[in-house]
């Protein structure tokens, strides 16, 4: 049975992954607030939250606060990894994600088991576009389980709830 479901959540965050065309975070610094509905929709699920920039760009401010913006920076250079098509462009991103987020001496470490480590090693040699397919669900699932919780009770997620102060209308 935790097979099973083990399967339906991969299933699930896969799916997740391949039908959303995410906006890297870079294009949302200069993107407009988000809504009162959108910042709420954000509470219904992880997903909402992940498939939206600005709540992609408010997460990930929150994990810096956590000391674990590492985990959405690795689960945004998969993304981009996935999109890519070009072999030599793949292989030395694939180089940079180890270098940056696996390697026991990057400073960014992401937080991955034995299995998937090791599973990763094999696949560096010749590394594909879902080398770290296994590495990016294990921290999705691990910031969905620990961060996410923790963002929704956050004073950063609650200061996007409460209504904007009406403007007033006559500057001088």
């Amino acid at each position: 049975m935790r097979l099973r479901s083990r399967n339906q959540e991969r299933q699930r965050a896969w799916q997740a992954s391949r039908e959303s065309k995410l906006q890297p975070l870079s294009s949302c610094e200069a993107c407009a607030p988000p809504s009162p509905e959108e910042v709420q929709s954000w509470a219904q699920s992880f997903d909402k939250l992940m498939h939206s920039p600005a709540g992609r760009s408010v997460f990930r401010a929150f994990l810096r606060t956590e000391y674990s913006e590492e985990n959405m920076l690795f689960w945004l250079a998969c993304e981009e990894l996935k999109a890519e098509a070009n072999r030599h462009v793949v292989d030395e991103k694939a180089r940079l994600i180890y270098e940056d987020y696996v390697s026991i001496l990057s400073p960014k470490e992401v937080s991955l088991d034995s299995r998937v480590r090791e599973g990763i090693n094999r696949k560096m040699q010749e590394p594909s576009a879902h080398t770290f397919d296994d590495a990016q669900l294990q921290i999705y699932t691990l910031m969905h389980r620990d961060s996410y919780p923790r963002f929704l009770s956050s004073p950063t997620y609650r200061a996007l709830l409460l209504p904007e102060p009406p403007q007033s209308s006559s500057e001088a």
